[in-house]
């Protein structure tokens, strides 16, 4: 009998990797293949195959222990008839070299470790937001086989729908999560078993004796005794404030991803070791908790404002009840909200848009040749942001403290979009840099897709200011309710025909209706006045935008 001492084996890029389980005890009877440990490294987990028969007599590392390629972790006693089926074994029985038991046992394992398996968890990729979303549909079952690029499951935001593809191919061992959930970037989807793609090391072919030389025994223990692999995770532990907590390195870059304290989690692992479910299940809790407080909020809302009353509508006659769909129920939330949370005012103007109008439809021909149609909403939203840039107060936002306001030096503005599912807000940026061409062009891409719900949170997130245009829908006006954390919205109804005086007589102008409605926690009536008077002149007379 001899003792064959096994190293960790080709890890496929991985530089170090954590023990996190120990099956066997001494004079278990192993085969080849026989799972010895199981190593974890960021993305995945990965068992060591015994790379022959015989009897399992010690570990070399213990759990929790960092190791690397070539670190011998465990020892196993094999008979001759096995040792005699490795012709590396036969050859050459002079230089006993130390270093010969890892470089013969390296590539047997290797050799076994390229065809084995690897249980991978595939999270949810950045979506472009910090906010969880819902799972409406769930795409694949426990043993399909997905091949990369294949849709997971479906999450639902508040303002669009979107797939969240695979990023491997293999087999679906578990799905771990259900409709309902909400999820986040980095958050856990399900357990794939991929093939673990090791390269065949050139030493295969090296015929370095000596496992029959008993003497690298120590040198293992020598091998292993530093433990300054170890340090490196500890370094890259920012989220963490305790050394004293048992987790792996791919749950702590889970837990940095997700902002999670580790010391604030629960582990439900052997020996209280803190897995992914835990700090999944930890920040289900958190936004639950989250959830219900601000639910509840509305109701009451420091106001005592009374419910209203359920009726029974079928008694007077025939009645239908109609689903709301998502984004219809988060946008009465968040109206309701915004209405009892911000004091509301709203100031009214008519700008004329003569001379703009003539403007714009002599662009007509030029845009067909560009493929872009220009309409008075680009214009609109151009001089909002040059409005924004002469009277900042406006692109400020009310500290949640109540303490500060923020002052935004950017210029990104909102425009309400009215399609089949709801009321969406795609945000055009940077509109202060941007030319009535460039603008039209976002105008026409966005309103597709909110037409289409393809729109991604990152295309309805960063607004400093929105704009509701009714356009030729008709009215003469309406109060629009900011939408906050923003402190104003402009509403703009159908342009008509009205006399003008000039100071000789009345003329026929094209006039525009407007509502400005702000925050008068950060907004005065003069700061609304001055606001307005310069759009009015920005419309009025376009040639003021080039100024």
């Amino acid at each position: 009998m001899t003792i064959q001492t096994v190293v960790v084996p080709d890890l496929g890029g991985a530089e170090t990797v954590e023990v996190i389980e120990l099956g066997l005890a001494p004079g278990d009877n192993v085969e080849v293949e026989d799972s010895l440990l199981v190593l974890e490294s960021d993305k995945a987990t990965m068992d060591i195959p015994s790379p022959a028969t015989g009897v399992f007599t010690k570990y070399l590392v213990e759990e929790g222990a960092t190791v690397s390629v070539g670190d011998p972790i465990a020892e196993i006693e094999v008979s001759a008839d096995a040792l005699e089926e490795a012709p590396q074994v036969e050859a050459a029985p002079e230089e006993p070299v130390i270093q010969a038991p890892v470089e013969e046992a390296a590539p047997t394992v290797a050799a076994s470790a390229s065809v084995a398996a690897a249980e991978l968890m595939i999270q949810v990729p950045d979506i472009g937001s910090d906010d969880k979303v819902e799972v409406i549909e769930i795409s694949v079952a426990e043993g399909d086989e997905v091949a990369e690029g294949d849709t997971l499951v479906i999450l639902e935001s508040d303002k669009a729908t979107m797939d969240i593809p695979s990023t491997h191919s293999g087999k679906v061992l578990k799905i771990v999560v259900a409709e309902g959930d909400k999820l986040g970037t980095g958050d856990d989807v399900a357990l794939f078993e991929v093939t673990a793609a090791t390269e065949q090391p050139a030493e295969v072919a090296t015929p370095e004796p000596a496992p029959q030389a008993t003497t690298p025994a120590p040198a293992p223990v020598v091998e292993t005794a530093p433990t300054a692999p170890e340090v490196a995770p500890v370094a890259a532990e920012p989220v963490v404030s305790s050394s004293d907590v048992y987790a792996g390195p791919a749950v702590r870059l889970l837990a940095r991803e997700l902002g999670v304290d580790l010391t604030q989690v629960a582990g439900t692992g052997p020996k209280g070791r803190i897995q992914k479910d835990d700090v999944s299940n930890f920040v289900k809790q958190v936004m639950k908790n989250k959830d219900s407080a601000p639910a509840a909020a509305p109701v009451t809302g420091g106001t005592g404002i009374p419910a209203i009353p359920a009726v029974d509508f079928s008694q007077f006659g025939e009645i239908e009840e109609v689903k709301l769909s998502k984004i219809q129920k988060l946008t009465a939330a968040n109206m309701q909200r915004n209405w009892l949370n911000i004091p509301h005012v709203t100031q009214f103007d008519d700008a004329d848009i003569t001379e703009l109008e003539d403007f714009r439809k002599g662009l007509k021909a030029e845009g067909e040749k560009r493929g872009v149609r220009v309409t008075p909403v680009a214009f609109l939203i151009k001089a909002l942001g040059a409005t924004l840039q002469a009277n900042p107060i406006f692109n400020r936002s009310m500290g949640a403290d109540g303490e500060h306001v923020v002052q935004k030096h950017y210029c990104n503005i909102g425009m309400a979009v009215d399609t089949p599912r709801g009321l969406v807000v795609p945000v055009i940026k940077d509109v202060d840099v941007k030319g009535i061409w460039d603008i039209s062009a976002d105008i026409m891409d966005l309103a597709a897709k909110a037409r289409d719900g393809k729109l991604t949170p990152a295309e309805m997130s960063g607004g400093c200011f929105t704009l509701s245009s009714l356009g030729a829908i008709g009215g003469n006006g309406f109060t629009p309710i900011v939408n906050a954390p923003e402190v104003g919205i402009l509403g703009v109804s159908k342009s008509q025909i009205k006399p003008v005086w000039n100071g000789s007589e009345f003329a026929p102008r094209l006039t525009l209706p407007m509502a400005l409605s702000y925050d008068h926690r950060v907004i005065n009536g003069g700061d609304a006045g001055r606001f307005m008077t310069h759009l009015v002149k920005l419309l009025s007379d376009i040639r003021h935008l080039a100024l």
